[in-house]
């Protein structure tokens, strides 16, 4: 998978005293680069490592020398003109660490603060997003980082993109180094745990939300935010799914606030104990909030329930289906969704005209001579809606009711169903030592 960034995080070190010169953006793998670019380039853009490596380089320089006249016939200038660059960075290679060790003194402030990472399943202008990141950047021992997607995904499950391009292009969120990707919530993590897209290894948390609507249930299966937490588990990274009740007519943006005040002491907890190393690392934890947040009960360990809305397929008419100016609406990066659709849809066309010429060889081999059978394309259209159910009596330590009776429904998923008993155990005894007055509330 690759990602275009519209926005380049690391400039290149410049060394004092020498002008800089234009250098070619270099893509693709390191074993192409060789073919491609001069030697010069590449250690110039620091794709190859300037001291150690180039004293092994130089050392074995001649053994290289015969190789390259021998299968590419270059001219000799050009193999003096890699040796003189060879030589230069080996004689350079203390004043260049030097030059990076000043420049990068902030970077090693930003050390002392725990890394991260903000997605969500609604897309980056969420409110929730935007009221969780605000808030986490107030806080000083924090540096976040933001990768979501460019438009709501809250329904797209564990899928991710293969064999098509993501482009992650810069967004402004705050002062949070944030990018917004043209893909599912799990892409977007994936993509940022990478090492492709951020300059970090590795951040602390990876928190999904705060998500417009439940997560619990069977519902997790379908929902991008949950897939986003998953996925970071997948990656060994702690992650948080936290999502919002949300009632429509009763709840509002505000509401939002209110969310990210109630789950903070939990984020703060989590990353205490992460960095301390006694957080549990086979396991994600979905938060689920009331609708009410200020009015919530406390917090309640919960199960996982079967509940899972009604799946409503109805046909609609080819005049009620959406059109292009309104789906396109909806949509971030118009030019790159229309380039994308455009594609789709030759590819979509030779598809059928590949089948259509199948066809009629099958029919002219078995049919009247110099008569064609003709085949109408029947197109329908069909919208699927989501609807709640009612439900019988239930068990109160499930998830969705602790969300009904207005507590904070915290529930432990495992990648393992054999250790989700021991994980739901060390998830009751962890909230209930950090928020024993919540505890009380719920018992």
């Amino acid at each position: 998978m690759l990602a275009q960034s519209c926005h380049v995080n690391k400039q290149p070190v410049q060394e004092p005293n020498r002008t800089a010169q234009p250098k070619p953006e270099i893509s693709g793998a390191h074993c192409e680069y060789f073919h491609l670019y001069p030697f010069s380039v590449l250690l110039e853009q620091a794709i190859l490592p300037s001291s150690s490596f180039s004293s092994l380089l130089f050392s074995s320089f001649s053994s290289f020398s015969l190789l390259v006249k021998k299968k590419s016939m270059e001219p000799a200038s050009l193999i003096s003109n890699l040796q003189q660059v060879l030589i230069t960075k080996r004689e350079d290679g203390n004043r260049i660490s030097s030059c990076s060790s000043s420049v990068d003194e902030s970077a090693v402030k930003d050390c002392s603060r725990a890394v991260v990472l903000v997605t969500n399943g609604d897309g980056i202008e969420s409110p929730g997003l935007t009221s969780l990141v605000q808030t986490l950047l107030r806080e000083p021992r924090f540096h976040v980082h933001v990768c979501a997607p460019q438009s709501d995904k809250s329904v797209s499950g564990h899928s991710m993109t293969v064999q098509e391009t993501l482009t992650a292009c810069s967004a402004e969120i705050g002062g949070a180094t944030a990018y917004e990707v043209s893909g599912t919530p799990a892409d977007c993590v994936s993509l940022a745990l990478s090492g492709a897209l951020f300059s970090w290894s590795k951040p602390v948390l990876v928190i999904c939300g705060i998500n417009k609507g439940s997560s619990y249930g069977l519902n997790m299966f379908h929902s991008g935010a949950v897939a986003g937490a998953r996925e970071a588990l997948l990656c060994g990274v702690p992650a948080l799914c936290i999502s919002l009740n949300w009632k429509e007519d009763v709840s509002c943006d505000n509401d939002f606030k209110d969310a990210v005040n109630v789950c903070l002491p939990i984020i703060h907890a989590a990353i205490r104990d992460i960095e301390k190393g006694i957080f549990p690392k086979s396991c994600l934890v979905n938060i689920e909030i009331p609708s009410s947040p200020l009015k919530n009960k406390g917090f309640k360990v919960a199960r996982q329930s079967l509940r899972r809305p009604a799946l409503i397929w109805q046909a609609v008419s080819a005049n009620k289906h959406p059109s292009i100016g309104h789906f396109m609406s909806n949509q971030q990066s118009l030019g790159f969704k229309l380039a994308q659709l455009g594609r789709d849809a030759s590819a979509v066309g030779a598809a059928r005209r590949l089948n259509s010429d199948q066809k009629n060889q099958e029919i002219e081999s078995v049919g009247v001579a110099g008569k064609l059978s003709s085949q109408k394309t029947v197109k329908k259209y069909f919208r699927l809606k989501f609807q709640e159910m009612e439900q019988g009596k239930a068990d109160e330590d499930l998830d969705f009711k602790a969300v009904e009776n207005g507590f904070v429904a915290i529930t432990p998923h495992s990648l393992s169903s054999y250790s989700l008993p021991g994980v739901q155990t060390w998830i009751l005894n962890w909230i209930n030592f950090h928020f024993p007055e919540n505890m009380l509330l719920s018992s």
